[in-house]
């Protein structure tokens, strides 16, 4: 997205929230700087693939860039928590974006709430090794069966990894190892639903979207971490 298309959405993000607030689709499109109602609803459709009007029965999902010392991340976060941390150079992003859109109907725009703050300010803690557990609030989407990895994930303890057939069998379905690294590979929350901490049987380092360079990164951060704290 250029400079400008951003300016633009955003734009058009804030002018969404006003109109799910009760203002006049009139007052938002001058308001917003355009000098016809017509102007106002091409441009929107053009960016939203919709109209003003079927918009505001959509959920507003807001993004921001971060910059971390692994490279830049997206967060994309609604009023109920975090639905999404990704490094922008992972390829699954963009199926991923593609889903939350056609799937959960979301409209993705531009802009910030406290969630958002809350994970860049977290993050930056963390990777300077003062930070073990996050707070912010998260609401994933996915199956019932994807949500139960996710949950086991998020109790693998800071400093340690856990094992596909672990998580399984934590599940109560051994049998299901490879739906358990699937589940894992559908992820959208990275570092925070921690991931990364899973590895092979033999404790390769597999199966990370981020690339194994950043895997190794993060688990050596938290060795790290615990030796100084030792």
């Amino acid at each position: 997205m250029t400079f400008h298309a951003y300016i633009r959405t955003r734009r058009l993000g804030i002018a969404l929230g006003q109109i799910a607030d009760g203002d006049t689709l009139d007052n938002t499109a001058f308001d917003s700087g355009y000098e016809s109602l017509s102007g106002f609803r091409d441009a929107f459709k053009k960016t939203f693939q919709t109209t003003p009007g079927k918009a505001i029965a959509s959920t507003l999902l807001l993004y921001r860039h971060l910059h971390t010392p692994l490279g830049p991340m997206i967060a994309m976060a609604e009023e109920r928590g975090l639905v999404l941390l990704e490094f922008l150079d992972r390829s699954a992003l963009t199926a991923e974006l593609e889903e939350l859109r056609s799937r959960y109907g979301y409209r993705v725009v531009p802009g910030t709430n406290h969630h958002l703050e809350q994970t860049e300010a977290e993050l930056q803690t963390y990777f300077n090794g003062q930070l073990k557990e996050f707070t912010v609030a998260l609401h994933m989407l996915g199956s019932s069966f994807d949500k139960s990895v996710w949950s086991e994930l998020l109790n693998v303890t800071y400093g340690q990894t856990s094992t596909y057939s672990g998580i399984a069998a934590t599940l109560g379905k051994p049998s299901l190892c490879r739906a358990v690294g699937a589940a894992n590979e559908r992820n959208r929350i990275s570092i925070i639903v921690p991931c990364h901490r899973v590895v092979a049987a033999d404790g390769a380092l597999t199966g990370y979207g981020g690339g194994q360079p950043r895997k190794v990164y993060l688990l050596r951060l938290k060795k790290a971490v615990m030796q100084i704290v030792e």
